[in-house]
């Protein structure tokens, strides 16, 4: 296990890691916000669902979800439709305006990372990726965890753990 220092370390980098994200935001289209983007990259990778598995995927509450829906079926990116097995509940649909949208959104997007990943080498981007896709399954799914216990404390460590490598 590593050391208390290290995981100190992490959390500042965590931290520091919203200015990425502020940046990757100042991309979008003035007409797409970052809600608007979510709506159509989780319906991009998951396809057609329900408005509550949308709203899981999205971590919010069906409020918010509603109106992130609002905004890009207004701009006609998503069609929502009847579902068959429950007429109550609505079916989101990407159309061909928000395909094309969620593709001008992916090549602003590896534009920009492209851009400021210049210097790195291929490898290095990969053990990126690989390192954050490993992080996020550490903490598995905590969409669907609400109450969930706290994590332990992190004990404090007097050797150091190899670097990771892949």
């Amino acid at each position: 296990m590593a050391e208390r220092a290290q995981y100190e370390e992490l959390l500042r980098q965590f931290s520091a890691f919203g200015a990425v994200k502020r940046e990757l935001g100042r991309i979008l289209p003035s007409d797409c916000p970052s809600g608007s983007a979510a709506v159509l990259t989780l319906l991009g990778r998951h396809g057609d669902m329900r408005m509550s598995k949308l709203a899981e995927l999205l971590a919010v509450d069906m409020s918010v979800t509603s109106r992130h829906v609002a905004h890009v079926a207004d701009r006609g990116w998503i069609e929502r439709s009847p579902d068959p097995a429950d007429k109550r509940s609505r079916i989101l649909r990407l159309t061909p305006a928000g395909r094309a949208q969620l593709d001008e959104l992916s090549l602003r997007t590896t534009q920009l990372l492209a851009q400021r990943l210049s210097d790195w080498s291929d490898e290095e981007v990969a053990q990126l990726t690989g390192l954050m896709a490993r992080l996020r399954a550490s903490f598995g799914d905590c969409r669907s965890a609400p109450g969930r216990a706290a994590a332990p404390s992190v004990p404090d460590q007097s050797t150091r753990t190899p670097a990771i490598t892949t």
